[in-house]
């Protein structure tokens, strides 16, 4: 119950940065308020109905019991999606890096080969720890092109104001370096979800764990824009 508690609290907290995931808003009704007239009952209809509602509320009972294992299942499945939204966020950090790296060389944003390079490495990883490489694959094509929308963002920006440009350029190999480790970190995350992915509940969930990742690292609208991009894939049949 806990767990529900918080989700539904997130959900509510984050309503509107529910567009991480589904692209559109929606409003949710209230419930409707019960007519003051049709609360009150007649003192002697009371008692006879205080008879006939007590069996229904101990038969209620079974199901509070029962909520138990969809609250597990439930938990379960968040513990899994979370770690996926958080590490796709701070791959996307790295992206300003990779931005900076490039920025003034002429080089192109796009770079197939090194691209080709991850991908191979990723299905590879994912085949010794026992996971589907297609969906890991399929994963990181996201998350490459994710990287793709920070950089050409930054660079957009950084045309249009130089005074925001970067004045030092990271070595684009350390930067690799770090990239390769949380790709790792995710093939991993990849690999300890299948259940929480193809689950029905994958994409409300994970959409609470984009608003909170979104909430907790402060991302701007281009970073947002981009984690959404790096999600797309990560419940079956997105």
């Amino acid at each position: 119950m806990q767990l529900i508690t918080s989700i539904r609290s997130a959900l509510t907290a984050g309503a509107a940065a529910a567009v991480l995931l589904t692209g559109t808003g929606g409003a949710v009704a209230a419930p409707a308020a019960v007519p003051a007239k049709a609360t009150a009952l007649p003192a002697k209809a009371t008692a006879s109905s205080a008879k006939v509602t007590a069996p229904s509320a101990a038969a209620t009972a079974p199901s509070a019991k029962a909520t138990a294992p969809a609250a597990a299942t439930a938990h379960s499945a968040y513990g899994r999606l979370g770690p996926l939204a958080g590490l796709s966020a701070e791959r996307l950090a790295t992206g300003d890096l990779v931005a900076a790296a490039k920025w003034g060389t002429g080089g192109p944003i796009d770079d197939p080969a090194r691209e080709q390079e991850v991908l191979d490495a990723v299905a590879d990883q994912a085949r010794r720890l026992g996971a589907d490489p297609a969906a890991t694959v399929r994963i990181f094509r996201d998350q490459i092109e994710a990287s793709k929308v920070v950089q050409r963002g930054l660079h957009r920006r950084w045309h249009a104001d130089p005074a925001q440009a970067p004045t030092t350029r990271p070595d684009l190999n350390e930067v690799r370096k770090e990239i390769n480790r949380i790709n790792g970190e995710l093939v991993r995350a990849v690999a300890r979800s299948p259940h929480a992915r193809s689950a029905p509940s994958c994409a409300p969930l994970l959409t609470v764990a984009a608003a909170q990742v979104r909430h907790e690292r402060h991302l701007d609208g281009l970073h947002t824009v981009a984690l959404a991009r790096s999600l797309r894939s990560v419940c079956d049949g997105a």
